[in-house]
């Protein structure tokens, strides 16, 4: 008892003087017969264990900024370093490259986007090295089989399926998607989704492809809406949300359209809480980044990762007018 006390009071004095001590646990070591998350490859010690973050979208665009937020902030919380690389333009060449260089690093684990099925081959690849593999945002369709441990994203083609049967409810009865001019796998799935909402009422959704860093986008989309006497217009991204709301300011208000949008910004915020937008679809991009940096440094430590190689859904989520101005700070922090 006398040990005890002497003890405690030591612990009492370092307390007061703001003493601390940082103990950093081992990595856990299987052994025998290795279970499915066995710890990864550069998993020995934490001096090198090291993720890889490949995305093919920008880390300068809005979206891509919250997902290297949330990235940035899991590298702290865990306390690793982190490799963030992303092409400086979209190209799957360069992403393939990106995810080889990735590979020959020999990571504790990789986190890498599926824009477009050219990319499954990389994918695969740093799989059969034994790599540690999470995909995120687009490709929820398309993961399995290629041996990742989980997807983190929004299931597109149900993302695209809510917002239509909200566009449905709100009246409408045809509906534009608005795409990229460039083939990506989950916002193809978007507007699939969408078509399925408006043939669902008995109504039809056709697509439009723009590029949405070109100023004349809104012009392109408003002249779209004119032709065809579309009752509804779903962006695929904040950016070309803003730019459809600009376009269609042109048109009499008699013709304009109900204008919803995918993602976030204050910007978009701002306008679906000024009623200009519908609603904006949020898939946390943050989780996006955040989640996958977590499991895969758990995993290399302890050998803990959630079963069945699943999709760890982030969306889709839903910003109206009444919850807008709540989210609308998150948002300015790179968060929501």
């Amino acid at each position: 008892m006398r040990s005890l006390l002497a003890a405690l009071a030591l612990v009492a004095v370092l307390a007061g003087c703001g003493g601390t001590t940082e103990v950093r646990e081992p990595p856990l070591q299987s052994t025998g017969e290795a279970p499915t998350t066995q710890p990864g490859p550069a998993g020995a010690e934490d001096d090198d264990l090291r993720i890889w973050v490949v995305t093919h979208g920008q880390a300068a665009s809005p979206f891509w900024a919250i997902v290297r937020n949330g990235v940035e902030a899991a590298a702290r919380e865990m306390d690793v370093p982190v490799s963030y690389r992303a092409p400086d333009i979209y190209s799957l060449e360069r992403m393939r490259r990106l995810i080889d260089a990735a590979i020959a690093s020999r990571p504790a684990g990789l986190v890498v986007s599926l824009p477009e099925r050219a990319i499954r081959s990389s994918v695969r690849k740093a799989v059969q090295e034994g790599i540690p593999v999470v995909t995120i945002n687009s490709g929820a369709d398309r993961y399995r089989g290629l041996g990742v441990l989980a997807h983190v994203g929004q299931p597109e083609r149900r993302a695209g399926l809510q917002a239509g049967r909200r566009l449905a409810r709100a009246g409408a009865r045809t509906a534009l998607c608005v795409n990229l001019e460039i083939p990506n796998q989950g916002l193809d799935a978007r507007c699939r989704g969408l078509e399925r909402a408006m043939r669902e009422v008995g109504g039809r959704s056709r697509v439009i492809r723009v590029d949405d860093q070109n100023p004349a986008a809104g012009a392109t989309i408003a002249a779209a809406v004119r032709e065809r006497g579309v009752a509804a217009v779903r962006a695929r991204n904040s950016t070309g949300g803003l730019l459809a709301i600009d376009g269609l300011a042109s048109l009499p208000p008699s013709q304009r359209p109900v204008v919803a949008t995918f993602d976030l910004g204050p910007e978009v915020l701002t306008a679906v809480r000024d009623g200009r937008l519908a609603f904006a679809v949020d898939q946390q991009a943050y989780l996006q980044g955040f989640l996958p940096v977590v499991l895969l440094v758990q995993r290399a430590r302890y050998g803990l990762f959630p079963a069945g190689r699943e999709l760890i859904a982030t969306g889709p989520n839903f910003v109206t007018r009444s919850n807008a101005r709540r989210v609308l700070e998150l948002s300015r922090r790179s968060i929501r």
